[in-house]
């Protein structure tokens, strides 16, 4: 099957696209690197598990350059159908044409899809993809009266929050055994404050302080905060920083406001965030 994909009307070599993009920083905590590149070897679809901003949808972006395939994200939530995956019928002038949609794509292209809170995703998205998360590596589109043959390089890729989720929507079994699974955590204090360091350039000793700050927060469970401090959270104050906002109100606004709406948790965090930068 060929690499050649139509993008803003012109004809371009996935692969070669793929080379030419910037490669985003990773760094790497254990073996998933390793992980990734056979189950993409092996055709096995790949579930990242872990809180928001542990770096799941960086990781996909990073293996996605080395592997030198291009991704297509899905965001998933409660409206996304399968028909907005697969494709449409559309009125253009006097004719009605078929549209392929993200998945579609990426089967027919050999893209790597990365579903973004598959949780979120309705039933009939689920049942989409299942002939794609098994031996038969094929999509069916009813509309058309077609079976597509996945592309040999394509990958499923998916994400979810499971603490977020408990409680709410959860992963049924019979899914999440259809995929091989990794665990994303935060990283080590070293590890953090390098990242921070490398996608901002602020100076290493405030992105320690950074870090010491997130711990803090995330270790203050009495709080019952739906989500605690990403590193996402500490680049965005790591950013306003670099760029001259002074450093309290940066920690306020990029990493204490994000995470509640009650006034005395919001005080009491930036009395605390003050005192440690």
């Amino acid at each position: 099957m060929t690499n050649i994909a139509s993008i803003n009307g012109k004809k371009v070599d996935l692969e070669t696209e793929a080379r030419t993009i910037t490669q985003p920083f990773y760094k790497a905590v254990d073996r998933e690197i390793e992980v990734f590149q056979h189950a993409y070897k092996n055709k096995l679809p790949l579930l990242l598990k872990g809180p928001t901003g542990t770096g799941k949808t960086r990781f996909v972006e990073f293996m996605a350059h080395e592997l030198h395939r291009p991704v297509i994200t899905i965001s998933c939530h409660e409206e996304t159908s399968s028909t907005d995956l697969i494709g449409r019928y559309i009125i253009k002038g006097a004719e009605t044409v078929w549209i392929d949609g993200p998945l579609t794509r990426a089967v027919k292209e050999g893209a790597i899809l990365y579903m973004d809170e598959i949780a979120e995703a309705r039933p009939d998205v689920i049942v989409a993809i299942h002939s794609l998360t098994d031996h038969r590596k094929e999509l069916h589109i009813d509309k058309l009266g077609l079976t597509i043959a996945a592309h040999p390089e394509f990958m499923l890729v998916a994400s979810f929050n499971p603490g977020y989720q408990k409680g709410f929507k959860e992963l049924k079994p019979s899914t999440r055994q259809r995929f091989i699974a990794l665990s994303f955590c935060y990283p080590s204090e070293r590890n953090e404050a390098e990242i921070v360091t490398q996608e901002t350039g602020v100076e290493r000793e405030i992105a320690k302080k950074l870090v010491h700050i997130a711990n803090k927060i995330r270790n203050l469970t009495e709080l019952g905060l739906t989500e605690t401090v990403s590193t996402r959270l500490l680049v965005d104050a790591a950013m306003l920083i670099v760029t001259g906002l002074p450093k309290r109100i940066s920690v306020k606004v990029a990493i204490v406001e994000p995470l509640t709406d009650d006034v005395e948790i919001t005080s009491a965090l930036t009395d605390l965030c003050d005192l440690m930068i």
